[in-house]
Formats: C-alpha cells, sequence, structure tokens
C-alpha cells in the first residue's frame, strides 16, 4: 500500500468550501461535519480571538470598541493571512473532532480567477493550520462533480456558481475550464445594494445582517419570483437625527435595489455564452445552464437568466454545498480527478 494511503487511514483528510461567506467542511466517509460563517472576533490590538464562526457573526455590527469583527476573506480570496489562519484553524480542529494521529490531507475549492499570490497564500495557511497536503480545485468544476455533471466528457456543460463573495461562470468539458468568467458580485453585493437602497430612499442606515435579512425575506430578482408583493419592517438609524427609526421597505423596491448586481451577473454569462466554441455551445442548448451557490437561492433569479439567454436554467437541489460536495468526491479519487486540480502539491 503506498505510503499516502496508509497516512489517510489515520487521519481524516477533508474538503474545504472556504467561502467569503461561509466555510464548510467534509471529512472523507462523514459527509459535512461543518457549516460555519467565515467571521472572526479578536481582542482588538492582539492576537486574542474571542470567537470564530457563528458566534463571531452574531457580534457583527454589535460588538464594543475593543472587539474587532473580521471577515478574513473578501471577493474570495484571503485578505487577511493570519486571520485566515486562525480560522481556518479552529474549523478543522472543530470538524475533526479529536486529535488525528496524522495530519490530515486537504482539497480546498477556489474562485476560478485565483492569482497565484492568492494561491500561495492559501497554500501557506492552510499548512500552517495543520494540514499536510493542500490540493486546489476551482468552485465551478467542484460545483459541477458535485452534482454529477459528466465533466471528464467531451460534451459541454456550464455552470454559474454563486457565492458570497464571487459568481463563478464556466463551461467545462474534457477536466477543463474551456470558458470562464469570475466577477466580484455575489450574495454580500446583493445585501451592500440593498443597504444602499435603504439609506438612499429611507435616509436610514442598516447593518449588514439586516440587509441580509431583508433580501432573504423579500428580495427577488424577476416579479414572477414572488406569489405577490410584500411589505417588511425594518429598524435601523435615521442618517439625520441619529435616533433609531422603523420604516416598511416593499419587495417590488428590493427587486430594484438588486438590479445592478444581476445584471452584471448575466453580462457575466452572455460574455462567457460567446467565448464557447460553438460544437460546445451545442451541448448547453440541449442540457441547459446549471445554477448553484447560496446566491442562486434568492427568488426569480433562474427566471431571468433563462429570459436573458434564451436556455434552460437548472437550479440544483441543494445548492449551497455543491461546491464542498464536490471537492468531497475529489478527495476520495484524488487519481480519478487528478486532472481537475490547479496544481498538485508532490512532496
Amino acid at each position: 500500500m503506498p505510503l499516502s494511503k496508509l497516512w489517510s487511514l489515520f487521519s481524516n483528510d477533508m474538503a474545504i468550501d472556504l467561502g467569503t461567506a461561509n466555510t464548510l467542511v467534509y471529512i472523507k466517509s462523514r459527509g459535512i461535519v461543518l457549516n460555519e460563517p467565515s467571521v472572526v472576533a479578536l481582542e482588538r490590538g492582539t492576537d486574542d480571538t474571542i470567537a470564530v464562526g457563528k458566534e463571531a457573526k452574531s457580534m457583527l455590527g454589535r460588538a464594543p470598541e475593543h472587539i474587532e469583527v473580521i471577515r478574513p476573506l473578501r471577493d474570495g480570496v484571503i485578505e487577511k493571512v493570519g486571520i485566515a489562519e486562525v480560522m481556518l484553524r479552529s474549523f478543522i480542529t472543530r470538524a475533526q473532532g479529536r486529535k488525528a494521529f496524522v495530519r490530515p490531507r486537504t482539497v480546498i475549492a477556489v474562485p476560478s480567477e485565483i492569482s497565484e499570490s492568492n494561491e500561495r497564500a492559501l497554500r501557506d495557511s492552510a499548512e500552517n493550520a495543520g494540514v499536510r497536503e493542500v490540493y486546489i480545485v476551482t468552485e465551478p468544476m467542484a460545483a459541477a462533480i458535485g452534482v454529477g455533471l459528466p465533466v471528464e466528457k467531451p460534451s459541454g456543460n456550464m455552470v454559474i456558481d454563486i457565492g458570497g463573495g464571487t459568481s463563478d461562470i464556466a463551461v467545462i468539458a474534457l477536466s477543463g475550464i474551456v470558458a470562464h468568467t469570475s466577477l466580484k458580485v455575489g450574495g454580500d453585493e446583493m445585501n451592500e445594494a440593498v443597504a444602499l437602497h435603504i439609506k438612499k430612499s429611507c435616509n436610514m442606515q442598516i447593518g449588514e445582517q439586516a440587509a441580509e435579512a431583508i433580501k432573504i425575506a423579500i428580495g427577488s430578482a424577476h416579479a414572477d419570483g414572488m406569489e405577490e408583493d410584500e411589505d417588511l419592517e425594518v429598524k435601523g438609524s435615521d442618517l439625520v437625527e441619529g435616533i433609531p427609526k422603523t420604516v416598511r421597505v416593499n419587495s417590488a423596491d428590493i427587486r430594484i435595489a438588486l438590479r445592478e448586481p444581476i445584471d452584471e451577473i448575466i453580462r457575466g454569462v452572455k460574455r462567457t455564452l460567446e467565448e464557447t466554441p460553438p460544437e460546445l455551445a451545442g451541448d448547453i442548448v440541449d442540457r441547459g445552464i446549471v445554477l448553484t451557490g447560496g446566491g442562486s437561492l434568492l427568488r426569480g433569479l433562474d427566471i431571468v437568466l433563462r429570459e436573458s439567454t434564451n436556455l434552460p436554467i437548472n437550479v440544483v437541489e441543494d445548492p449551497l454545498t455543491c461546491v464542498v460536495m464536490g471537492a468531497g468526491r475529489i478527495l476520495d479519487d484524488l487519481e480519478r480527478y487528478e486532472k481537475v486540480l490547479l496544481h498538485r502539491d508532490r512532496r
């Protein structure tokens, strides 16, 4: 038995979807064992960690001056390396549940346009957090594998993966990405658009979590995405008087607020389709486009994309877990999926 396979018997090899908004961890033979916000709370001016994950996210916009709440990733890449290592180490330890005899191997999913320096920072962070070997796969490739698309075949498959910080659009064939577009637009950008709309129209400031809650409750990309327009009571701070304030917002107004980030995603889809070879374009006409990622849960987004492209849009059953499940399948059969990896870490 090869040494690497022998070691894997004594370690909890894992796949990680290290997202701007959430991090998911899959452990071989156990499935998804962790799904936590990618947030860290620190004692300001020190390296002392107060909380990581859900507990840290609950402090966003609420923490006193001595606590700093940080998202170490931005637009799908590591922005604060040291804090990302703290977060990764915490998640890896929690996912393992016990001290492993051997450090784990890990498959990590990243945006399709990750730079060399960001990839290196990610590898270093993972290794410093306790990982033995690091394998990198792009998010749209992992999503495609996660939903069971035949990525190794010569036929074309198109995936739109809308995450918290990025939207990755890719046409895949023969274990490679033939055409792709990576946008710094995702769920976070949509939240910002909601907050900006309320600031302008209601003269009121709301927090990041409040904007996300509004998007989830009454947000939509198309009027047909909702049975009827709804109102929602929103609390925030009056920009003029600085005192707490309550207003009612309408789903039709939120739909208008979301138009700009959605239009940018549509432009990215069209640009990718224009770059797709005719033979593969014919496959996409037959198969349609697969929509994954948390952003795909926005009501009516599939309708807008269908109207804009005249192509079938297939929203998968569990879009939030496609990437980590695909990375998990790669982890389970590294030899089969070696060609889909960006660079195999050889030791």
